[in-house]
């Protein structure tokens, strides 16, 4: 929202918000001031104070949908910023569901202070205890926050795992490397899907001990990879990083440390990244990035052609790998808009020195599709579903 799109010009004497009518907007004073006025059930008005620029007023009603609680009127000719309900609500809706709860919850018991102190009458309101109640069962906030808390507890108590799906060469079908894939098996609930958890923890910060341990750890099997099979060394592991990941101060040197601990060279790590992570950090991406990939590391931008801005990242960030969306592979075989739109990225990203990865390969029809427009490697369920480690070492040995 740009507030300057949004100003509102008031004469002096003129009711900007009236006690009881629905709340549409609050707004920022910018030039002017404003007195706050409540009239009391036995008629009496009373002044609660003025308000001069920079001040907030009429937000409680665009918070919790209840009417206002006060008159403001101009005391002179003002200028305001509106932030209209349909602005705040999209941002509240974007935010922490565990902010929406408590900003939700304060509200309700501040208004119960004002109602207690006869302020604004026995207008009939819920209870605060009613509120709560219903603000806390319409949010996900307790259930975020119990996967919060038994994700925690996870990490100490050996719950996750990881498997491993192969990733091909097109040309001579030999395998060149894997994803990494975080698997939760919760003691009670089983395998949890990932798209439940990954959301939360990123919000809670837990992303950040959580893929150290998923670098460790794909650092540790290729390890013991290259001890097992001969010819190995060419290998690499493809591990997601999320923003909150790139933007931890940290990053480059645990980044540095997993390879060290494990005599890997960075060239062996593939850094798989999201277009929403580019849009969410751009700066601290660009910088982070461009180190890993000044060691040797490749940059595999997830998903590719799933976001709006994707071309443009191509030339900022230090970009060479791309992964073409299962989305886009599906249909392949069936329809031509398909095909041609999987044939321009395949171009795109060669004539930009790329390699590209087509990502749900279910069929050997779409296998050989790609192949002949020149895709570099694949993996997918037809090649092989993620393995975890023990069942990797006996795929590769066959």
């Amino acid at each position: 929202m740009n507030l300057t799109e949004n100003k509102q010009k008031y004469c002096k004497g003129d009711v900007i918000m009236r006690q009881g009518d629905e709340g549409e907007s609050a707004y920022i004073v910018e030039k002017g001031h404003v007195e706050i006025v409540i009239e009391k059930e036995n008629g009496l008005v009373q002044s609660l104070g003025t308000r001069g620029e920079g001040a907030l007023i009429g937000e409680m009603a665009i918070i919790d949908d209840k009417p206002r609680t006060a008159t403001v009127k101009a005391l002179e000719d003002c200028e305001l910023l509106e932030i209209t309900k349909s602005d705040f609500e999209r941002r509240m809706a974007a935010s922490d569901p565990i902010i929406q709860m408590i900003a939700q919850v304060v509200l309700a018991r501040y208004r119960d202070t004002i109602k207690r102190a006869h302020i604004i009458g026995s207008r009939d309101f819920p209870t605060p205890e009613d509120l709560e109640k219903s603000y806390i069962q319409q949010n996900n906030a307790v259930e975020s926050l119990k996967i919060e808390n038994e994700f925690k507890k996870a990490l100490k108590d050996d719950q996750l795992l990881l498997y491993y799906q192969p990733i091909i060469d097109l040309k001579t079908s030999q395998i060149i490397g894997f994803e990494s894939l975080m698997r939760w098996n919760h003691p009670e609930k089983g395998f949890l899907p990932p798209d439940l958890f990954i959301p939360i923890i990123e919000q809670s910060g837990l992303i950040v001990e959580a893929s150290r341990w998923v670098l460790g750890q794909s650092c540790r099997t290729l390890a013991k990879i290259q001890e097992t099979f001969q010819d190995s060394r060419k290998l690499f592991v493809s591990v997601n990083f999320s923003s909150v990941d790139i933007s931890d101060s940290g990053f480059q040197q645990h980044f540095n440390a997993a390879l060290h601990e494990n005599n890997l060279t960075p060239k062996q790590i593939h850094i798989e990244i999201t277009e929403r992570l580019l849009m969410d950090q751009p700066d601290i991406a660009q910088e982070t990035l461009q180190k890993c990939r000044d060691l040797g590391a490749s940059v595999s931008i997830d998903d590719f052609g799933t976001g709006y801005s994707s071309l443009s990242y191509l030339h900022h960030f230090p970009i060479n790998v791309l992964k073409i969306d299962r989305s886009f592979i599906t249909n392949i075989e069936d329809k031509a808009s398909s095909r041609e739109l999987v044939k321009s990225i395949i171009a795109l990203g060669q004539n930009m020195g790329m390699k590209i990865i087509a990502e749900g390969i279910e069929k050997e029809e779409q296998k050989q599709i790609l192949k002949d427009m020149g895709c570099d490697a694949a993996q997918g369920y037809f090649i092989a579903k993620p393995l975890p480690e023990h069942d990797l070492f006996a795929f590769l040995s066959q």
